[in-house]
């Protein structure tokens, strides 16, 4: 896959290369570097921060009850994305990924098994996460997209709970991968489906990383910018937009029959709710002065949302996301009918 993107607003020119390191130095990943991908949260639901040095350091890794093998830990399968990334972004800077966990699993070591928990010394503790997601961002790729930054970035998700434990090593594992954009006025994650692997399966390092690569490389990430370019060209009046998101909070309650002939949409009542309360408030991405709302603004108040979504289920409603932008759009045009502008 090659690096100089198409820029949209002037097809002539390579997508915006800022060279801020060396590119000898850029290819060289380090994971102690202080360049972190974006502090600001991309998820946050139930999540907390994490590194991966915490990760590789601290937290142990479940096995194969079987044989007692180890599975493919959080840490080694960023390493191998990065590594990923690394090669197929070679010379563009990479930053160190920033990486957010959930649903810890406390123990404790066989030493310290009668002791009360308040007791308990740092070193006889043990935890791991059940549920990991990482981004790690290449900011000398980006573009500007209806006035915001866009850099890309490229990331996963390790959820044990996905995993058979009961098995030998050697039994598949579940992994999920993605590559697109942020947004960095506000840390939005823009997915595309060909950006997206939902259900990777893997026994060893050597399968997920072709799996990594063959996605890196696939992915078309000026169809993805021309995409999300055409939202900036289209608006909903304010009375639209009502009849959109009375539509959204309808369909959940639909008769099973009558929702299968609709797009799906992934978002629930409460993420609907601040959908609206932000069509009023959100500084970047409100309404304008008579009501209307562009389409590109009326996604990033989906994508905003999707910030309270678990892990489990944010990859999956990041797409959703824009694909159903794109389905209002095709309305708008006239190209089809769509049930939620009815």
């Amino acid at each position: 896959m090659e690096t100089s993107l198409m820029r949209l607003s002037a097809p002539t020119h390579p997508m915006h290369i800022a060279r801020e390191a060396d590119s000898r130095e850029s290819a060289s990943f380090d994971f102690q570097a202080p360049a972190e991908s974006t502090s600001r949260a991309f998820i946050e639901a139930n999540t907390v921060s994490s590194s991966f040095a915490e990760i590789r350091r601290d937290h142990i890794i479940p096995v194969f009850v079987k044989d007692n093998e180890p599975l493919i830990s959080q840490s080694d399968f960023i390493q191998v994305t990065a590594e990923a990334v690394r090669e197929v972004f070679r010379g563009e800077q990479i930053l160190a990924p920033q990486v957010r966990v959930s649903h810890p699993i406390k123990g404790r070591i066989p030493e310290a098994k009668d002791k009360p928990a308040a007791q308990l010394h740092d070193w006889e503790r043990t935890i791991y996460y059940e549920r990991m997601m990482f981004c790690i961002e290449v900011p000398t790729l980006f573009e500007t997209v209806g006035g915001n930054p866009l850099t890309l970035v490229v990331g996963g998700v390790k959820a044990y709970n996905l995993d058979s434990l009961y098995n030998r090593k050697g039994a598949v594992e579940h992994f999920k991968l993605f590559i697109g954009f942020e947004n960095l006025v506000c840390t939005n994650l823009c997915v595309r489906s060909d950006g997206y692997a939902g259900d990777v399966r893997a026994s060893s390092l050597e399968q997920l990383q072709k799996a990594i690569l063959s996605l890196l490389r696939s992915y078309d990430p000026r169809r993805h910018l021309r995409q999300m370019q055409a939202l900036t060209e289209y608006s909903l009046t304010e009375h639209q937009f009502a009849q959109l998101v009375g539509r959204c909070r309808l369909y959940q309650h639909l008769p099973v029959a009558v929702k299968a002939n609709i797009p799906a949409l992934l978002y629930g009542d409460q993420q609907l709710a601040a959908v609206c309360k932000d069509y009023y408030r959100d500084k970047s991405f409100c309404r304008d002065e008579n009501g209307d709302i562009s389409l590109w603004k009326a996604y990033n108040l989906f994508t905003g949302v999707n910030k309270s979504t678990y892990i489990d289920q944010f990859l999956d409603r990041s797409v959703n996301a824009l694909d159903f932008a794109a389905q209002v759009q095709d309305a708008l045009e006239g190209q089809s009918a769509s049930w939620y502008l009815r």
